[in-house]
């Protein structure tokens, strides 16, 4: 496990010979939860690095093509981060065997950018010749010659995975079937069967999240055989997605109201997704419409 991905903050330099795949990790690390951000001029790093503390590990870029790059000061920046004490740093260097990187750019009919009015041999030499003294300073060096995209994602992510160990982010969501199936779910639970708490008054004005209405949804039988069919179901398939190079699923559980019981199914396979060290986030749309509507209505019943 990368040394990034066990602190709060830090920052990856991305560099490689054109071709090798540099833009392709750098949507991978963000992709993983770094923010991102390519072709950014050495001399601006250091500048961007100390200002206020990062709220999350950066995932920076580096092309010969800036105007200020040189092995020299690429290394130097290098040292200069490693001696830090507030910013992890590790330099990424993809590279790829020349053969392959020809047929790249043979295949996409790109100018190498060092050589734009030679053939790409040419300026491929030049960019190698002049990454060598990166290349040897690299902290984590992936070949990606005989790579495809999955397979780049998969290692990518074995090096820089966040500390849960796990790089697919989940959300879990409630809806109400009333408004409509909600955007860009990739699983559909319905819930609708379920004991309803809203035909109990004392319930009524209550959500998923209190312990009462838990108790009387968990109560109906049908309950318990349902939950344990869906989490099986999920965790059959999360590792499946990853490996696939899925980096993100949304789950979505239904009813009428999108108050009771899709409230209390999400927050609880949320909840026991989560202890089984899944990265989970969880969103409830009806109960944010109620909370975005409070104080429209309470600005309306002064007036």
């Amino acid at each position: 496990m990368s040394q990034i991905a066990e602190r709060a903050a830090g920052v990856v330099l991305v560099t490689g010979p054109s071709g090798a795949g540099r833009s392709s990790a750098i949507n991978v690390l963000e992709d993983l939860g770094f923010e991102a951000i390519d072709n950014l001029p050495l001399s601006l790093i250091p500048r961007l690095l100390d200002g206020p503390p990062l709220p999350r590990p950066l995932a920076l870029g580096v092309d010969v093509r800036n105007r200020d790059f040189s092995s020299s000061a690429m290394i130097e920046l290098v040292d200069r981060l490693h001696r830090a004490e507030t910013v992890g740093c590790e330099l990424l260097y993809l590279d790829c065997d020349i053969d392959t990187l020809l047929r790249r750019f043979s295949e996409t009919r790109r100018r190498h950018p060092l050589s734009p009015d030679d053939a790409p041999i040419v300026g491929l030499r030049r960019e190698m010749e002049f990454l060598a003294p990166v290349r040897e300073r690299a902290d984590v060096l992936i070949d990606t010659s005989a790579l495809t995209p999955h397979q780049l994602r998969a290692e990518l992510a074995r090096w820089f995975s966040p500390p849960s160990g796990q790089p697919m982010a989940l959300q879990v969501q409630s809806f109400s079937y009333k408004r409509g199936l909600p955007r860009g779910v990739d699983m559909v639970f319905d819930c609708r069967f379920l004991a309803n708490p809203h035909w109990q008054p004392a319930l009524r004005a209550r959500d998923g999240r209190d312990a009462e209405v838990v108790a009387h949804i968990e109560a109906d039988p049908r309950f318990s055989p349902f939950f344990d069919r869906v989490h099986e179901l999920l965790a059959s398939l999360l590792d499946a997605f990853v490996e696939e190079g899925k980096t993100s699923l949304t789950v979505a559980f239904g009813c009428t109201g999108g108050k009771h019981r899709s409230v209390a199914m999400a927050e609880k396979m949320a909840q026991t997704l989560a202890e089984q060290g899944w990265r989970v986030s969880k969103r409830h749309r009806e109960l944010e419409r109620q909370s975005l509507a409070s104080p429209v209505a309470k600005t309306g019943s002064g007036t």
